[in-house]
């Protein structure tokens, strides 16, 4: 008897585990807004994995304030880490080239996201950035949290209005 009981629940959790496997990265059920190509292991979309934004506040959100050049006092970011977006496609490479809207594109260290807990923001001072305010996705860098990181350089990698990222 206890040997078929443990059948059964070994049974039930290597289903459980497989059909996780399976679903890893579903498919975005909404418009896309950002899609991940490259050395990437997990797709939903032929050779690319797509978000649409459900999928991205569904990753952990993170907070930090942090002042920019581009606002005129410290604004409060909220959005998965980068990190986490990578982790959910399972890359594998060394180099993020990110991609804006308007196809403005910078290259991103992949060891950036971690070193730097830099965040995919999808709000600003708790409230959805619209288009013309540098959204919906906005590769934001800790800024205050380094001297390091208050420099052009981090600057250029902080790319607003995010569409895609191609890992290399």
């Amino acid at each position: 008897m206890k040997t078929r009981r443990l059948f059964h629940v070994s049974a039930l959790l290597c289903a459980l585990s497989l059909s996780g496997a399976a679903l890893a990265l579903d498919a975005p059920k909404e418009r896309p807004i950002l899609a991940v190509s490259g050395k990437i292991a997990e797709k939903n979309a032929g050779d690319v994995a797509r978000f649409d934004m459900k999928m991205i506040e569904a990753l952990p959100q993170h907070t930090f304030t942090t002042a920019t050049p581009w606002f005129d006092k410290p604004v409060k970011f909220t959005g998965p880490l980068l990190s986490d977006v990578l982790a959910a496609v399972k890359a594998s490479g060394s180099t993020i080239s990110a991609v804006a809207i308007n196809d403005y594109k910078i290259s991103i260290p992949a060891g950036d996201a971690a070193k730097y807990k830099v965040i995919v923001a999808r709000q600003i001072d708790d409230k959805p950035i619209p288009v013309r305010e540098k959204g919906p996705l906005f590769v934001v860098y800790p800024f205050d949290s380094s001297a390091e990181l208050r420099t052009s350089t981090y600057y250029e990698r902080s790319i607003w209005q995010l569409k895609a990222l191609d890992i290399q």
